[in-house]
């Protein structure tokens, strides 16, 4: 379950709205941008666990705030509760839950009222933060003042070290970020997509990636000599897509239906899906619009 803290502008600056506060007191949080919620953050989450019921908090509305360019997300919006609920085996049998706080609430804060705020107004009993974890008005805070205004205010904080990308083969790939260590990063997710290396992709995801298509009706359906093939725009997906070219080994994935294997190519305009089940395209819903999921195996575009 995922609670949206935003404020209205009418409220003061130094509170925080209680919707969903209720739900992460007493309990620990993980701290991160958790974009991608590759292996790095199941880590975050996993250390939670261990000390109690665990949330993961992140800001929404970055990118509206400091002017960056608007990019499409590794996971879908509505696909997030499905991956959190997949890290339950690791996580004592919890699934974390999301806490989302908007960026303009908190962005002028200093280190020390950004705990306070964990402390007083979320009511948790602890943090966990990687090793390289900033926080604060112009990220003025770095893990060790994290741990000492933690114990300042009767919290537990824990810091891990950062899951390392093992895959000597993108060593470098991160070359000019100034932050990359080698460890697994969502830059280090949405480069090994833009490559179109999916085999990659499931190594630092910890899964396959899931691409969620918004698929309509009326959408072009053809039937083809080796099965059934649909064909929608780009503008119909939820997340990123791994590079332009054509795909073999994925899944198809419609509500409770079994998977069904399918090819995917892609165009710089559209994506085009074809199976050789007869028509898994008859959703037997009154709905216009469905969400269908595609699951890409661990291959390459065979061209682009």
């Amino acid at each position: 379950m995922s609670f949206s803290l935003c404020k209205s502008q009418r409220d003061n600056d130094s509170e925080l709205p209680s919707e969903g506060l209720a739900s992460v007191a007493g309990g620990i949080v993980a701290l991160g941008k958790f974009d991608a919620l590759h292996i790095g953050h199941r880590e975050l989450a996993i250390q939670a666990s261990k000390v109690g019921a665990p949330s993961l908090l992140s800001f929404v509305g970055m990118a509206e705030v400091l002017g960056w360019e608007p990019r499409a997300p590794i996971v879908a919006k509505c696909d997030r509760s499905r991956v959190l609920s997949s890290w339950a085996p690791y996580c004592g049998n919890m699934v974390p839950e999301e806490v989302q706080i908007e960026f303009s609430c908190v962005r002028h804060l200093t280190p020390r009222q950004f705990v306070e705020k964990l402390s007083k107004e979320l009511g948790v009993i602890g943090v966990v933060a990687g090793e390289n974890y900033r926080f604060g008005y112009k990220a003025a805070g770095d893990a060790s003042e994290l741990v000492r205004l933690c114990e300042e205010h009767g919290m537990g904080a824990y810091i891990i070290s950062s899951v390392m990308d093992n895959n000597q083969d993108y060593r470098s790939m991160n070359s000019n970020d100034l932050k990359d260590r080698g460890q697994v990063s969502s830059t280090r997710v949405r480069q090994a997509l833009a490559v179109g290396d999916m085999k990659y992709v499931s190594e630092l995801l910890g899964r396959h990636h899931r691409l969620i298509l918004m698929l309509k009706d009326q959408e072009e359906r053809t039937k083809t000599s080796s099965g059934r093939r649909v064909s929608a725009p780009k503008s119909f997906l939820l997340n990123l897509p791994p590079k332009d070219g054509f795909y073999e080994n994925c899944s198809l994935i419609f509500g409770t239906k079994n998977p069904v294997t399918c090819r995917v190519f892609m165009d710089t305009t559209h994506i085009h899906l074809e199976t050789d089940e007869a028509d898994p395209f008859d959703f037997e819903t009154d709905q216009e619009l469905h969400l269908l999921g595609i699951e890409f195996g661990d291959s390459r575009p065979d061209r682009a």
